[in-house]
């Protein structure tokens, strides 16, 4: 007997301790998915967010706005980010809440003379009518227009606001993400392209618009006219974790928009 009561002793502990291991590791879940140009400030977001509850795992990924709001309708994510305003077909069952205001800087190659552009230039180039630099005062080369994908929140927003009823030209390269269109028009001297203020850097040129450049000021006093809301959306009654994660966003998490180059809502 005297042999036996540590060994009964030791598998005691190795048992209490495999269960409480066991139960430390089990966590609640949340995926997250959608706009490639929300998708950064939602990751920050998420790690910030699991470094204060480290029982909560938050998957973030891509897709476009699109894709992001299929998949909360769908139940494959708990969580979809848009930058564009949910379509009246979109809403029913879903509750949209915005977590920054974001501007789309429109953008050329570092190279490119042309500063300004007014909305009307912008659209006419867009729309093909305009196809060359010369006509709105830089050097006799064909403009190389570049557009997000169909489905991105990012071309959604740019059409509403800036083609409204005119039709997008049919001659444009097409890319699947903000990174993508940064990077074609980084290495094209002729290039033109939208993207989010959060992923601008050295490798493009903003270009004016209507005389008002994009930065952070304008677009918080509403000055530069490219303006689009940064959205969560999610399903009625939100499934656990969501509204959790959602109030930290708009509250403490609202640092961190304003740290990465949004403008934050709250």
């Amino acid at each position: 007997m005297k042999n036996r009561v540590p060994g009964i002793v030791s598998l005691f502990l190795l048992v209490s301790l495999l269960t409480a291991v066991g139960c430390g590791a089990k966590k609640e879940r949340l995926s997250v998915a959608g706009s490639t140009s929300v998708q950064p400030i939602a990751e920050v977001l998420a790690e910030e967010y699991m470094s204060t509850e480290p029982k909560r795992v938050i998957n973030v990924q891509g897709g476009g706005s699109s894709a992001g709001i299929k998949a909360v309708k769908d139940g494959t994510a708990e969580i979809g980010t848009s930058s564009r305003l949910l379509k009246p077909d979109e809403k029913t069952g879903l509750t949209a809440v915005e977590i920054a205001l974001d501007g789309i800087a429109i953008v050329t190659h570092p190279d490119n003379p042309v500063k300004d552009l007014s909305m009307e230039q912008l659209r006419k180039i867009y729309s093909g009518e305009i196809k060359n630099w010369s006509k709105v005062g830089g050097k006799d080369a064909e403009i190389m227009v570049v557009n997000r994908e169909e489905g991105s929140g990012t071309r959604t927003a740019f059409i509403d606001i800036v083609m409204g009823d005119t039709t997008l030209g049919t001659k444009s390269i097409v890319q699947g993400s903000t990174g993508a269109v940064r990077q074609s028009v980084s290495s094209d001297l002729k290039a033109i392209g939208y993207i989010s203020l959060a992923a601008l850097n050295s490798s493009v040129k903003t270009i004016r618009i209507n005389g008002v450049p994009c930065t952070y000021e304008n677009i918080k006093q509403k000055k530069y006219a490219v303006i689009r809301p940064f959205l969560f959306i999610y399903k009625q009654p939100a499934a656990n974790g969501v509204q959790d994660f959602i109030n930290y966003v708009l509250d403490e998490g609202q640092r961190f928009v304003r740290k990465n180059g949004l403008i934050a809502v709250k």
